[in-house]
């Protein structure tokens, strides 16, 4: 019985290895076969059955072949899918570019152009890294929107550039809040102003104007004495604008507690720096004294 069972199982076994050889040898046998037509209609059927990888195969074999014929458009725009189903954005962002450049009549070129810029905004990656590709995809869907005002995906478009600006936002920052946290005040102050100049409705505006007043307030704070009066002004001139435009915020008190530190570094600072010019003018008045009570003998 067990012998009968074994039999059967490598049976079935054997039919289905040669079940799969015959499938695959079947499609090596038409990757290497000269009827294009066959390659093209095979290519369509793979790729309407989900099996992107080896219809794109056989799209790349065919393709210099169908250059200027009439199904040159469709071949050119699977090949671009396929590469876009396949995750390769890269592939298919060129390939959507492509079509769109070389047929911008088509029905199609709309949606190519869409979906040009759409990979790119794909390939972009987390804001905490470089946003090259954001940049570009940005630039990409503008063009789109550009030269399709009134295509229905326009409104598509103007969301995901509002989400990339947003990425940007948080990009910028972060990278502000890297140099307070790493005590670079001075690059600091510059950085949240900056980040206030490219996006000044952005939700992090009353704590950035916050830190700048600490950041401004901790450059001050370091730096030379000459140099001190001037930016603890500075620093007061950050906190009162900060109060006049949030009088109700959660950061009032530790603003508060800047501007009077701030101001104290100011009278503490002009006291110094009024007593180390008194001790100058004192050792420079010692100095003349002793050049004119000390005359060299004569001979």
């Amino acid at each position: 019985m067990f012998k009968k069972q074994l039999s059967l199982f490598l049976g079935l076994f054997v039919v289905l290895l040669i079940t799969i050889s015959g499938c695959k040898s079947s499609f090596e046998k038409l990757k290497t076969s000269n009827d294009n037509n066959k390659k093209y209609t095979e290519a369509v059927k793979l790729y309407n059955k989900k099996e992107y990888g080896k219809a794109l195969e056989l799209f790349n074999d065919i393709a210099p072949k169908y250059r200027g014929s009439s199904s040159a458009t469709d071949l050119f725009y699977y090949q671009a899918m396929a590469n876009y189903k396949l995750k390769d954005y890269v592939s298919a962002a060129y390939l959507f570019k492509q079509f769109a450049d070389t047929f911008p009549s088509d029905a199609k070129a709309e949606e190519c152009r869409f979906l040009h810029a759409y990979c790119y905004y794909l390939e972009a990656p987390d804001f905490s890294l470089d946003q090259e590709n954001t940049q570009k995809a940005i630039e990409r869907m503008q063009l789109f929107i550009n030269f399709h005002p009134k295509s229905e995906r326009v409104a598509e478009a103007n969301k995901l550039i509002q989400i990339m600006h947003e990425k940007l936002e948080e990009k910028s920052y972060a990278n502000s809040k890297l140099y307070l946290d790493v005590g670079n005040y001075q690059a600091a102050v510059i950085s949240f102003n900056n980040t206030l100049r490219d996006y000044p409705d952005t939700k992090y505006a009353e704590e950035i104007e916050y830190l700048i007043v600490k950041s401004q307030y901790e450059y001050a704070k370091r730096s030379l004495e000459t140099k001190q009066v001037e930016r603890y002004e500075q620093a007061t001139t950050y906190a009162n604008e900060f109060t006049e435009k949030y009088p109700e915020s959660k950061y009032l008190s530790q603003v508060a507690a800047l501007k009077k530190d701030s101001e104290q570094g100011i009278v503490k600072t002009k006291l110094i720096l009024t007593e180390a010019e008194a001790e100058l003018k004192a050792f420079k008045n010692e100095n003349k004294k002793d050049s004119i009570q000390v005359k060299p003998s004569s001979k």
